[in-house]
C-alpha cells in the first residue's frame, strides 16, 4: 500500500503525525508504526478508501460548550479537605493483614469529627486472584468489578471465629509488607467455608441488595468475569499462569465450547465467585454509608486506573472492546530517554463511547456509585494515548485521539446522576488546550506542591485554580519530610533509575527547591525560621515545615485541598517507586500506626488541626 494511502488512513483514525523526542521537539511516526497502530485498531489495510470520514477524536467547527460535569453546590460557598490514602496499607486490630472494607468504615469515624470531607482511595479494581502477587491496582484485572481481598471477613454473615484461622490472621497482621498470598489464602479459604453453607437468607441488613437481584443487575459482564476467576485459578494449578495470554487456544476464546464445558461443571465455582462481587458490593456501600454518617459531605473519593492488564478479566469477556495488538504508554521524555510501556490494554477509541451503555459509562459507573467523587488517572486519555505496538519499544509508538468530548459527555451524565465530583489527574505532557477543556467541562485538576514551580519557585498559593485538587505528594511520591531529605533522588539513585550525574544535578536543585519552598511559605504569611533544617534532618526536626507546607495548600484557591495519611503518620518507605518492579516492594508497605492508635498520634492532630482551621466547615 502506498505511503499517501498509509498516511491518510492514520489521520482518519486519530493517528499523530509526531511524537515527542528528548532531543528535539518532535520526531515524525514511521510508516511501520501507523501500520501497526491501524491493525491494532482493526482498520482494514485493504478497504476501499471513505473520503470525508471525520478523525476519531476531532473536534469540529460545530462545537460550542463542553457538557459540564457535577459540582457539589457547597463548593461554590467553601474549599473543604480530606485525606488520601492506599486501603491495604491499613493496619487495625482486627483486619486480616490487609486493610479492608470494615477498615475505612473505622478510618471515616476517625477524620470526619477532625473536619475531613472525603476519603481519597488507590483503585479497588479487581486484581488477579489467582496470582494474588500481581498487586499493583494500577495494573488491574478489570477496572469494572472489586478487590475480594477488601472483604471483610469478620463482617460476612455466616463467619464463625475458629482458633486456626485467627491464628494466621494475627501472624499477617504483623508483618510490615503486605503477604498477598498469605492473605488471599486464608480469606477465600474461610470464604469457601461460609459459601458452602450460605443461603439467600443470609442477606441480612449487611447488604443493600439481593444476590439474585444482584447477579440480574450486572447481567453477562459479572458471569463472564467470574468465568474467568474460575478458569483462572483452574489454570494456574496445571501451572498455565492466571493471565490468559498463557492458556491453550480453546479457553482463550470465552465463547468456546470447551469454555462452555468447564462453565456447566464449575457453576458452583462461578457463583462463588459473583458472590464475592456482591459481598464487596454491599460492604464498599456501607463504607460510603459510613463516610456520610462521619459528617463527609463528599465521602469516598475513588481513583480509576487508566487500563487494564492485557491478560485479565476484562480484556479475555469483551476483548472487541479492547486495543490487542498495542499497549498504553508514555514517549521518551528527559527523565525515561526510551520513553515508557506500561503493559496496559486500552479501549478501542471506535467502542468507548459506542452502546448503550457505553464501556466507558460502565467503567465510571462502577466506581461513581459508591463515591462523592473519582479521580481519573491520566486525564489526557480523554482525548489521546500514546499506544506502543506489541513487538515495538516506546520509541515507536503513536498518539492515537479519543472521542473526547463523548467522553466528557458520560462524565456529565453520569456524575450528575450519581452527584459525583470529577478530578482530572492532568500531570506530564498534556495536549495544547486540554487543561482549558477540563476546567469548561468543570473537572477538577490535580495540583502537586512540588509541580507546581515557575523559574522563579513555587507558585503563590493563590494562583491554583479555584477548580482544582491541591495536595503535597501522592502514592507515586515520598512524604513532604522524604522530599525534604531527597529521598526519592536517593531511592531513584539506587534502583537505578537515573545516572550518577542526574542524580547530582537534582540534588543540588533540591537545595534550591528548599530554599523556595520556604519563602513561597514565608510569602504566604507563614513565617520561617532564619535557619531552615538540613537536607540531612530527621523527623523531629522536620515537624514544623511539615505542617507549615499543609497550611500552605489549605490556604490555596483549589477546592479541594488532600493530605497524604503517609505525611501525617511519617511513612520513611514509600508505596511506589515508579520504575522499578522486581527491585521494590511496591504496593506492599504498610503504614507504621495501627488505626487505633491515630486519633493521638501528634503529627497528625496537629496537621488536621491546621487544615481544619484554615478550611473550616461552613
Amino acid at each position: 500500500m502506498k505511503r499517501e494511502t498509509i498516511d491518510e488512513l492514520a489521520r482518519r483514525h486519530g493517528i499523530g503525525e509526531t511524537r515527542p523526542s528528548p532531543e528535539k521537539d518532535e520526531v515524525t511516526v514511521s510508516t511501520e508504526t501507523k501500520i501497526k497502530i491501524l491493525e491494532a485498531l482493526n482498520v482494514d489495510l485493504d478497504a476501499p478508501e471513505q473520503p470525508g470520514k471525520p478523525l476519531v477524536g476531532q473536534k469540529t467547527a460545530t462545537t460550542k460548550t463542553l457538557p459540564a460535569s457535577y459540582l457539589p453546590p457547597f463548593l461554590g460557598k467553601t474549599r473543604v479537605w480530606g485525606v488520601t490514602l492506599e486501603p491495604y496499607a491499613l493496619r487495625s486490630s482486627r483486619n486480616w493483614g490487609i486493610g479492608d472494607f470494615q477498615d475505612l468504615c473505622d478510618i471515616a469515624r476517625v477524620f470526619g469529627p477532625l473536619g475531613a470531607d472525603f476519603i481519597g482511595l488507590t483503585p479497588l479494581h479487581a486484581p488477579f486472584l489467582a496470582d494474588p502477587d500481581r498487586c499493583s491496582p494500577y495494573e488491574p484485572s478489570s477496572r469494572q468489578r472489586l478487590n475480594p481481598l477488601y472483604i471483610a471477613v469478620d463482617r460476612v454473615p455466616g463467619y464463625e471465629p475458629h482458633p486456626d484461622v485467627e491464628r494466621r490472621a494475627a501472624e499477617l497482621r504483623e508483618t510490615t509488607l503486605v503477604d498477598y498470598v498469605g492473605v488471599c489464602s486464608l480469606k477465600l479459604e474461610a470464604l469457601r467455608n461460609i459459601w458452602a453453607g450460605w443461603t439467600p437468607e443470609q442477606n441480612g441488613s449487611s447488604n443493600p441488595e439481593n444476590f439474585e437481584t444482584f447477579i440480574t443487575r450486572e447481567g453477562a459482564p459479572l458471569r463472564l468475569h467470574a468465568l474467568f476467576e474460575a478458569l483462572s485459578f483452574t489454570m494456574s494449578a496445571q501451572g498455565l499462569g492466571a493471565g490468559w495470554h498463557a492458556w491453550p487456544e480453546s479457553f482463550k476464546d470465552p465463547e468456546s465450547p470447551d469454555v462452555a464445558a468447564f462453565a456447566e461443571t464449575h457453576e458452583d465455582e462461578i457463583r462463588f465467585h459473583m458472590w464475592l462481587q456482591w459481598l464487596a458490593h454491599g460492604q464498599l456501600d456501607a463504607a460510603s454509608e459510613a463516610a456520610k454518617a462521619a459528617g463527609m459531605r463528599i465521602g469516598l473519593y475513588l481513583d480509576l486506573a487508566v487500563g487494564e492488564a492485557l491478560d485479565g478479566a476484562a480484556t479475555w469477556g469483551e476483548r472487541d472492546l479492547y486495543v490487542s495488538a498495542a499497549t498504553v504508554g508514555s514517549p521518551p521524555d528527559p527523565f525515561a530517554a526510551e520513553g515508557q510501556d506500561w503493559h496496559l490494554a486500552a479501549f478501542q477509541p471506535a467502542a468507548i463511547a459506542s452502546g448503550d451503555p457505553s464501556p466507558y459509562q460502565r467503567m465510571v459507573t462502577a466506581a461513581m456509585r459508591y463515591a462523592g467523587a473519582i479521580r481519573i488517572d491520566h486525564a489526557a486519555a480523554l482525548r489521546r494515548l500514546f499506544l506502543v505496538p506489541l513487538d515495538l519499544k516506546p520509541d515507536g509508538g503513536a498518539y492515537v485521539e479519543y472521542p473526547e468530548k463523548d467522553l466528557l459527555g458520560i462524565l456529565a451524565e453520569t456524575s450528575g446522576h450519581h452527584e459525583c465530583l470529577v478530578i482530572g489527574e492532568d500531570l506530564g505532557v498534556l495536549p495544547d488546550g486540554l487543561q482549558d477543556d477540563l476546567t469548561e467541562a468543570r473537572i477538577l485538576s490535580y495540583r502537586i506542591l512540588s509541580y507546581e514551580r515557575t523559574e522563579d519557585g513555587f507558585k503563590p498559593g493563590q494562583e491554583y485554580p479555584a477548580l482544582s485538587l491541591a495536595c503535597i505528594s501522592t502514592h507515586d511520591h515520598q512524604t513532604l519530610a522524604g522530599w525534604w531529605r531527597g529521598a526519592d533522588i536517593t531511592t531513584r539513585a539506587e534502583h537505578g533509575i537515573l545516572p550518577p550525574d542526574i542524580t547530582k544535578a537534582h540534588q543540588e536543585e533540591r537545595k534550591t527547591e528548599r530554599k523556595d519552598l520556604a519563602r513561597a511559605l514565608d510569602d504566604a504569611g507563614i513565617k520561617q525560621p532564619p535557619h531552615l533544617p538540613p537536607g540531612s534532618a530527621q523527623d523531629q526536626a522536620l515537624t514544623r515545615i511539615v505542617i507549615d507546607a499543609h497550611r500552605f495548600i489549605a490556604r490555596t484557591a483549589s477546592a479541594l485541598s488532600a493530605v497524604r495519611l503517609a505525611d501525617m503518620t511519617g511513612e520513611k518507605n514509600p508505596t511506589n517507586v515508579p520504575g522499578t518492579s522486581d527491585s521494590y516492594p511496591n504496593w506492599k508497605p504498610k503504614l507504621s500506626l495501627a488505626l487505633e492508635a491515630l486519633s493521638e498520634a501528634p503529627l497528625l492532630v496537629a496537621i488536621s488541626t491546621v487544615m481544619r482551621e484554615e478550611r473550616p466547615r461552613s
